[in-house]
């Protein structure tokens, strides 16, 4: 049954990592370049147009349940499975997510590195 609810939480932090950085980097490409903002508009400008975002806020929060589930995971498991498995699991999606919800160009050298380390997720699950 542990390793039932490790899954399940490694599942839980891949899903809320990945949704948190999709969510951020939508949020971003709508701000613009900050550096660019900032130094038109000043400090203040760039603070509030972030923290006004509600898809930044909706990444942040991602990003704040994906801690929080890794913290489950390691009450439960190893961190010599749960940081692997975890990290590798988030770039495999963040690579899919890119592709499907930014329309990002994802090159062939890219999806060559998913499937490594999906094969070295594997290995380590065994």
């Amino acid at each position: 049954m542990r390793d039932l609810y490790t899954w399940l939480s490694i599942a839980l932090i891949v899903l809320a990592s990945v949704t948190g950085d999709i969510l951020l980097a939508r949020a971003m490409k709508r701000i613009g370049d900050l550096g660019e903002l900032r130094s038109r508009r000043g400090l203040l400008v760039v603070l509030k147009r972030v923290l006004s975002s509600r898809t930044f806020l909706l990444g942040v929060a991602c990003m704040a349940l994906a801690f929080y589930g890794l913290l489950l995971a390691l009450s439960w498991a190893d961190v010599s499975l749960v940081g692997p498995a975890s990290a590798s699991l988030t770039f495999i999606g963040n690579a899919v997510a890119a592709r499907s919800f930014l329309h990002e160009r994802v090159d062939g050298r890219r999806w060559a590195a998913v499937l490594l380390v999906a094969v070295g997720v594997a290995l380590v699950a065994v």
